[in-house]
C-alpha cells in the first residue's frame, strides 16, 4: 500500500480517473457526498457500468453542499441543476445500502470490465471535493492506495463482505434520491420570501443590542419597573431608547393592553437615573394616572424606583400662570427638560392658532423642545397613522425641532414632501373601487419615505404580533373573548317618556342662543368682530371665523344632550336645567339693559371630550347689546326656554323607579353575581361617558348591591369626587382601583384589611393606562361617540396575563335600529361639525379652513355594526392602514406566521434556494434579488459600519447588471419580495419554464451569476468594479468555470430570479384592461 498526500499532482481523483471508463464499475463507502464531487466526475461517473455505495444511516451529515471550501463553486448558482443530475445517475446507475452505522472511514473500489479488482483506496477521506483533492483538507489525514492486484483483491474481498452484511434496501436508494429531487425543485415564491426573512429575522430577536442600548451603569436593570416588564415590552423600550439617542424622537404605538405607560415609565427611569430632567405632558383626564407611579405610597408598585418626573396638562400649555398640581406655571423653566413625555401625543396634530396668540403646539416647539438644553420627545399614541396621514408631520417637527431636511442623511429629503405625496396617493386610494380598496394596496401606493419615516421614529406591535412573535410562555395568553352581549333597554318603566325619536326632534328645534352671541350681531358690525375673534389657521393661509365655532359648538351641544339622553334621564335633566338657567340669565341681561354680554361658560359639556377643546380655547367673546338684533336674540331665547321647560318636566317624571334602563343593569349584575363566568369573579366595572351618570347610577347602585349582593362598590369620575362603600378606604384612585383589582395592582398583604371593592363605576377618566385584569365583565352603559374609546376601555380587563380564562363585553343601546340611531346622530349634529374619527381614540375638530368635508359617520356605522358582533383590535378599526403594515414588524410577523404553519420547513432548505417569478407590473423590472451573507475577512471588515442587518445584505439587480436597490434599502427590496411572493404558495409554472428553457434546466446560470458579481461589487465597493464591468463588456470574460469576483467573501443564501413578462402575459392584461 501506498501513501495519497491528496494534494498538487498526488490526489485522489487523479487515481480514480483513468479507472471511471466504459464498462467499469466503481464500489464506494463514504461518510459524505458532495453534489460538486459528483460534478467534477459526472461525465466520467455516468459510463460506469455498475456502482455500489455505502452512505452513513442518516442525510444529515451529507454535505450535499460541501464545506466552506466549496463556497465558491457553490456560488455558481448550479446546486439545483447538480441535484437532478446527480439524481438520474443514482436512479440509473447506483445500487444504494445505508451502513448501520456511522461511517468511520472511505474506501473506493474500482473495478475492470469482468469486475475484477484494479485499484482500491482506502483511508481519511470522502466522496467530497476535500476527500478527492479538489479543496485543501486536514493535513492529518491518512489515506492510502493499493500497489497490486492481490492487494486490491484482498480490499475488495472486505467491501463485498460489509455489502453482504447489510441486507438490501430499496427504500435507502428511494430516500436519497428523494433528498436530491428536493434540492432540485421549484420553489414558490412565498417559501422563498419567508426563507429569506428566516435568514434575516430567524434568530435575531429585534436585531437591537440590549447592553449596547440599555448600559449596565445605569443600573436600569435593577429597577422595579424594568423587572415588570416582559420580553417585549424591554424591546420596546431598547429600541425607544435608541431611536430617542439616534433621533431625538421616538412615538410608541403598541396596541391597547401591551402596557405602553409601563414601557414609557421604564424610559424614564432610563433618564433619571443619567440625571436627565423629565417632564411629562398628559390630557387632564389621565393625569392622576401618572401621578400615583410618583406617590411615597405603599399602594404604589413602583414606589421604590422614586420617580421624580414634572407633570403637566396638555392645556397648562395655554397657560401663562396659576397652579398645576403642585408646580407653579408662571416660574416652569421650561428650557430644562431633557426628556419630554407627551401621552396622547396625537392631540398635538393640528397647528392651527388664535390670531395672535400662540397655540399649545407652537408653545411646547419653542419653549420646550427649541430652548434651553437639547430635549428628546418620547411620544405615546394609540396610532399617529390616521385618515390624515400629514398629521404625522406635526409630531416628528417636535423630534427634528422643525427642522425639514433633519432626516436627509436616512434617506428622506424632505419631511413635508414625504407626508405630503403620502396624503395625495391615500387620497388617491379612498377614490378606488371597494374590491381594490384594500390595506396592501394602500401600503403599495404610499412611497417608501413614509414607511421610512415611520420605521426611523416609531415602535408599533400589534397583540396579535405578541402572541406569534413573542409567544405567551412568559406573559400568559390573553384571556378568550366572549361575545359581546348588547342590551337595548327602553327609557321608562311607565312608558310615558316620550321616545328618543320625538326627544331628537325637540333637540333639533333648539338655538340655543345663549351660547350663540355673534349670530345675531348686526349685518354691518361683523367684520369688527370678525377681526377680533378669528383664528388663523394654516400659519396663516386662512381663518376660522368665530361665528363659525359658535355654530360648530352649538351642533356638538346638541350631541351632547342626545347623547346625556341616551345615558341616563337624570343625566339629561341636569343638562337640559343648565341650559334653562343660561337662557334665563342671558334673558335678564338683556332685560336689565346691560351694557355687554360676555360668552357663557359651558359647564354642561362634557369637556373631558377633545371634541370640544378647540372650540373652549381662547379669548371671551363680548358682544355689545347695541351691535345685537335684540328682538330676534330674545325671541330665540324665549323659544329656547319654552322648549327647555316642557323637556325639563318630563325628564324629571322619570325617577330612578321609572328607570327602565337602570333596571336592566341592576338585574346584569346580579345575574353576573349569581352565575359568575370564571369561579369565585364577581367583580364588574361599568363605564358612562359621564360623570353626571355614574354619580347617578353610584347613588342607586351601591347600597342596593351591599344590602342584596353582600359586594362593595366605588366610584370613579376624575373630578375628585370619587366615592366608595368600605369606610377604610382613602378615595384617592390609587386606593380605589387597587382595591378593585388588588392582583394586579400588587396589593401588599398590610393593606388586605381595607378590604375588596366588586363593582366600580366609572368615567373615562380610568380608560386608559390601568392593569385592571382581576376584572372579568365590562359594560358600557352607554355607547361613547367614539368606537375607539370603547376598545380602550376593554383594554382595561382584556390584557395579557389576565388570570381569567374568559371576559365578557357588554354593550347597551337605545332601544332601536342601528342604522336609525346613527341617522338620528346625523341630524342632530348637522353637517358643521366635521370629526376626524381615526384609531387614535380622539376626536378633533377638523381644520374647517380646509375645506375638508370628509364625514365619519360611514365610518362610525361600520364599527358600530362590528362590535355588536364581536370585539375587535384597535388595528383592525382603521379602514385604512395599520402603523404595523409600515414597519419592519411587518415582516417578523409574516415569518413567525409561516413557521406556525410549516414546522420545520425553513430549516431543510438548501443553501442557495431560488425561485423563479414573473414581474407584477412595470415598478417591478426583471433581475434578481439576492440575500447574500458575508464571511471571514470581508464579515469582519463590513461589520464596523453601522448596517443595522450586518452580516446579511439584500440587494436587487436588475437584469443589465444595474444594481436597482442597494443592501443599505433592505426595507424596499423586503417589501419588493413580499409583493411578488403574497399569494404565490406554488412554484410559477410558466416562469419555471422559460427559466428551464434558457439555463437548460438551470445548468448554465452565467447571467445570474453576472449579477451576482454586481451584487457583490455593490456591497464591496469600487475595488471588483473594473472585474465586473468586464462581464457586460461584448467578449467579456465568462463566469461559468472562473469563480465570481469576491465570491468567497459572500455566502449565496437565497435568491429569487424575476422575469419579465412574456409577451402572451402582456397581451392578455391589455386585452382585460
Amino acid at each position: 500500500m501506498k501513501l495519497i498526500r491528496n494534494t498538487g499532482a498526488d490526489r485522489v481523483i487523479d487515481l480514480l480517473r483513468p479507472y471511471l471508463k466504459r464498462g467499469h464499475q466503481l464500489d464506494c463507502v463514504t461518510s459524505a457526498f458532495s453534489l460538486f464531487a459528483f460534478a467534477e466526475l459526472r461525465e466520467a461517473l455516468t459510463v460506469l457500468d455498475r456502482v455500489k455505495m455505502i452512505l452513513p444511516p442518516g442525510n444529515d451529515g451529507l454535505t450535499l453542499l460541501g464545506g466552506e471550501g466549496d463556497r465558491a463553486v457553490r456560488n455558481r448558482l448550479q446546486s439545483r441543476w447538480l441535484a437532478n443530475q446527480c439524481a438520474k445517475w443514482i436512479c440509473d446507475k447506483v445500487d444504494l445500502r445505508r451502513a448501520l452505522a456511522a461511517v468511520p472511514q472511505g474506501a473506493a473500489v474500482l473495478r475492470g470490465p469482468s469486475a475484477t479488482p484494479e485499484q482500491v483506496v482506502l483511508g481519511s477521506f470522502a466522496f467530497s471535493t476535500e476527500g478527492l483533492g479538489l479543496t485543501p483538507g486536514n493535513p492529518l489525514n491518512l489515506i492510502q492506495a493499493s500497489e497490486s492486484t492481490t492487494e486490491a483483491a484482498q480490499l475488495a474481498a472486505w467491501f463485498d463482505h460489509q455489502w453482504a452484511s447489510i441486507k438490501t434496501q430499496p427504500e435507502a436508494r428511494d430516500s436519497f434520491i428523494q433528498t436530491l429531487r428536493e434540492i432540485g425543485e421549484h420553489r414558490d415564491p412565498l417559501t422563498l420570501y419567508t426563507l429569506i426573512l428566516f435568514h434575516l429575522f430567524g434568530d435575531s430577536g429585534e436585531g437591537l443590542d440590549e447592553e449596547r442600548i440599555v448600559k449596565s451603569a445605569t443600573g436600569i436593570r435593577n429597577t422595579v419597573v424594568w423587572k415588570k416588564l416582559f420580553k417585549f415590552q424591554r424591546d420596546a423600550v431598547v429600541g425607544a431608547i435608541d431611536k430617542l439617542n439616534r433621533f431625538g424622537g421616538c412615538i410608541i404605538a403598541d396596541s391597547v393592553g401591551l402596557g405602553k405607560t409601563f414601557e414609557a415609565l421604564a424610559i424614564i427611569k432610563y433618564h433619571e437615573l443619567r440625571n436627565d430632567r423629565v417632564l411629562v405632558l398628559v390630557p387632564k383626564r389621565l393625569r392622576d394616572n401618572w401621578a400615583l407611579y410618583k406617590a411615597n405610597d405603599r399602594r404604589n408598585i413602583l414606589a421604590a424606583d422614586r420617580f421624580n418626573y414634572d407633570i403637566l396638562n396638555h392645556t397648562d400649555l395655554s397657560r401663562d400662570g396659576g397652579l398645576s398640581g403642585d408646580i407653579d406655571l408662571a416660574h416652569v423653566n421650561w428650557g430644562n427638560y431633557d426628556l419630554v413625555v407627551i401621552d396622547e401625543s396625537h392631540n398635538f396634530r393640528n397647528k392651527a392658532t388664535h390670531k395672535g396668540k400662540e397655540s399649545r403646539y407652537d408653545r411646547l416647539m419653542r419653549r420646550i423642545i427649541k430652548e434651553g438644553v437639547k430635549t428628546r420627545v418620547l411620544m405615546l399614541s394609540a396610532t399617529p397613522v390616521n385618515n390624515r396621514l400629514a398629521d404625522l408631520r406635526n409630531q416628528i417637527a417636535f423630534v427634528t425641532e422643525g427642522d425639514d431636511t433633519a432626516l436627509l442623511e436616512h434617506g428622506i429629503a424632505s419631511i413635508e414632501a414625504a407626508t405630503r405625496k403620502a396624503q395625495t396617493q391615500f387620497n388617491r386610494w379612498l377614490t378606488l373601487d371597494e374590491p381594490e380598496k384594500t390595506p396592501a394596496r394602500l401600503v403599495e401606493m404610499l412611497g417608501f419615505d413614509y414607511f421610512t419615516l415611520l420605521d426611523h421614529l416609531t415602535i408599533a406591535r400589534s397583540r396579535r404580533h405578541i402572541e406569534k412573535y413573542y409567544g405567551t410562555s412568559e406573559t400568559g395568553r390573553f384571556p378568550v373573548r366572549l361575545p359581546p352581549i348588547n342590551i337595548k333597554a327602553d327609557v321608562d318603566r311607565a312608558g310615558e317618556f316620550r321616545s328618543i325619536r320625538d326627544i331628537n326632534l325637540e333637540i333639533r328645534r333648539l338655538n340655543l342662543a345663549a351660547y350663540a352671541p355673534l349670530r345675531y350681531v348686526l349685518p354691518h358690525k361683523q367684520a369688527a368682530y370678525d377681526a377680533k375673534y378669528s383664528i388663523q389657521v394654516r400659519g396663516g393661509e386662512g381663518f376660522f371665523r368665530q361665528v363659525d365655532r359658535e355654530e360648530s359648538l352649538i351642533h356638538l351641544l346638541r350631541v351632547n344632550v342626545l347623547k346625556r339622553m341616551e345615558s341616563a334621564v337624570p343625566s339629561f335633566a341636569l343638562t337640559v336645567e343648565r341650559q334653562l338657567r343660561d337662557v334665563e340669565a342671558t334673558l335678564a341681561r338683556i332685560e336689565a339693559r346691560a351694557e355687554d354680554i360676555e360668552e357663557l361658560d359651558i359647564s354642561d359639556v362634557d369637556i373631558d371630550d377633545p371634541a370640544f377643546e378647540p372650540l373652549l380655547v381662547g379669548r371671551k367673546v363680548k358682544v355689545l347689546l347695541s351691535d345685537v338684533d335684540l328682538i330676534r336674540w330674545k325671541q330665540d331665547l324665549i323659544e329656547d326656554r319654552n322648549r327647555l321647560a316642557t323637556l325639563l318636566s318630563a325628564a324629571k317624571q322619570v325617577d330612578a323607579a321609572r328607570d327602565a334602563k337602570l333596571a336592566a343593569l341592576r338585574e346584569m349584575i346580579a345575574h353576573k353575581c349569581r352565575n359568575p363566568i370564571n369561579p369565585g369573579n364577581r367583580k364588574i366595572i361599568v363605564f358612562t361617558a359621564f360623570a353626571d351618570t355614574a354619580e347617578y347610577l353610584y347613588r342607586e347602585l351601591a347600597p342596593w348591591a351591599k344590602e342584596r349582593l353582600g359586594i362593595e362598590s366605588a366610584l370613579v369620575t376624575g373630578t375628585g369626587r370619587n366615592q366608595t362603600t368600605l369606610p377604610a378606604l382613602r378615595k384617592d384612585l390609587g386606593s380605589i382601583l387597587t382595591a378593585f383589582s388588588p392582583r394586579s395592582k400588587e396589593r401588599p398583604p398590610e393593606l388586605a384589611h381595607e378590604g375588596e371593592l366588586d363593582l366600580l363605576i366609572a368615567t373615562d377618566c380610568i380608560s386608559e393606562g390601568q392593569n385592571l385584569q382581576d376584572c372579568d365583565w365590562l359594560i358600557n352603559y352607554d355607547i361613547h361617540w367614539n368606537p375607539v374609546r370603547i376598545i380602550q376601555r376593554f383594554g382595561r380587563i382584556d390584557r395579557i396575563g389576565s388570570p381569567n380564562e374568559v371576559i365578557q363585553l357588554v354593550n347597551f343601546w337605545p332601544n332601536m335600529e342601528l342604522e336609525e340611531y346613527i341617522n338620528l346622530e346625523q341630524r342632530v349634529s348637522g353637517r358643521m361639525v366635521l370629526l376626524d374619527i381615526s384609531a387614535t381614540g380622539e376626536e378633533n375638530l377638523i381644520e374647517q379652513a380646509a375645506g375638508n368635508s370628509m364625514n365619519d359617520l360611514e365610518y362610525r356605522r361600520k364599527q358600530l355594526l362590528k362590535l355588536q358582533d364581536t370585539v375587535i383590535d384597535l388595528e383592525d378599526l382603521s379602514t385604512g392602514v395599520s402603523i404595523t403594515d409600515l414597519t419592519l414588524n411587518d415582516f417578523r410577523i409574516d415569518l413567525a406566521r409561516y413557521l406556525r404553519a410549516h414546522p420545520g420547513k425553513l430549516e431543510r432548505q438548501p443553501l442557495g434556494a431560488y425561485a423563479i417569478t414573473s414581474s407584477i407590473d412595470a415598478d417591478m423590472p426583471p433581475g434578481v434579488i439576492f440575500c447574500l451573507r458575508a464571511e471571514g475577512a470581508a464579515a469582519d471588515k463590513l461589520r464596523q459600519s453601522d448596517y443595522p442587518l450586518s452580516p446579511y445584505y439584500l440587494v436587487h439587480v436588475g437584469d443589465d447588471g444595474t444594481v436597482l436597490l442597494p443592501y443599505t434599502q433592505a426595507k424596499r427590496i423586503l417589501d419588493r419580495l413580499k409583493r411578488l411572493a403574497l399569494g404565490r404558495e406554488l412554484p410559477d409554472a410558466d416562469a419555471c419554464a422559460r427559466f428551464d428553457k434558457s439555463t437548460r434546466q438551470g445548468e448554465d446560470m452565467r447571467h445570474a451569476q453576472k449579477l451576482l458579481s454586481a451584487a457583490i461589487a455593490s456591497i464591496i465597493g469600487k475595488s471588483e468594479e473594473r472585474a465586473v464591468a468586464s462581464l457586460f463588456s461584448p467578449g467579456g470574460t465568462h463566469a461559468l468555470k472562473g469563480d465570481v469576483p469576491g465570491g468567497d467573501d459572500f455566502e449565496v443564501l437565497a435568491f429569487l430570479v424575476v422575469l419579465p413578462r412574456d409577451a402572451q402575459q402582456a397581451r392578455n392584461e391589455r386585452i382585460e384592461v
